[in-house]
């Protein structure tokens, strides 16, 4: 699985040549899968985090607001599922909502159909700032894949998402 002599090596090219020197029993060819999907994350986290900034908000921030905007009109959710689509303690989703509550993106308010409960709503604001920060984020997604042409995109699209749904099994 390594380079073909007409691509570029990159840095986990040279790890796994490092191991087949100390290690040539091993098997990398998913440590060349992996370590590429570890790497592209990392540094496509890193670029989202520079789009969202002009907008005030970090990446996590962003997926609150993304979630309450695909919730779509009146763009609510409860905590809980807030957190369970984010994958996130509720913890970590409080801390989060309070930033957000403070810069008048979103707002809590009690839930009408339950006395414990809580109602978790976009702004006007946050709803304004969530479209515009939506197309940053795609613009670098975009440029990211701009050495791919359109079929390899959609390919690389269709691998990932059968090995992502053979990995949640």
């Amino acid at each position: 699985m390594s380079a073909r002599p007409e691509q570029r090596k990159d840095p986990v090219d040279a790890i796994v040549e490092q191991w087949a020197a100390v290690r040539p029993d091993l098997d990398t060819a998913a440590m060349e899968v992996f370590g590429r999907i570890f790497r592209l994350s990392r540094a496509m986290g890193d670029s989202m985090e520079k789009a969202y900034a002009p907008y005030g908000i970090s990446r996590g921030e962003f997926d609150v607001l993304a979630t309450l905007r695909r919730a779509d009109e009146p763009y609510t959710l409860s905590p809980r599922q807030l957190s369970a689509t984010l994958m996130l303690t509720t913890g970590g989703m409080t801390g989060r909502l309070d930033r957000l509550e403070r810069a008048g993106l979103l707002r809590r308010s009690p839930d009408p159909h339950d006395r414990r409960g809580l109602q978790v709503t976009l702004t006007e604001k946050g709803l304004a700032l969530i479209d515009e920060a939506v197309g940053a984020g795609l613009a670098a997604q975009t440029a990211a894949l701009s050495g791919l042409d359109t079929e390899q995109a959609g390919q690389l699209a269709g691998l990932l998402r059968q090995l992502l749904s053979s990995t949640e099994r």
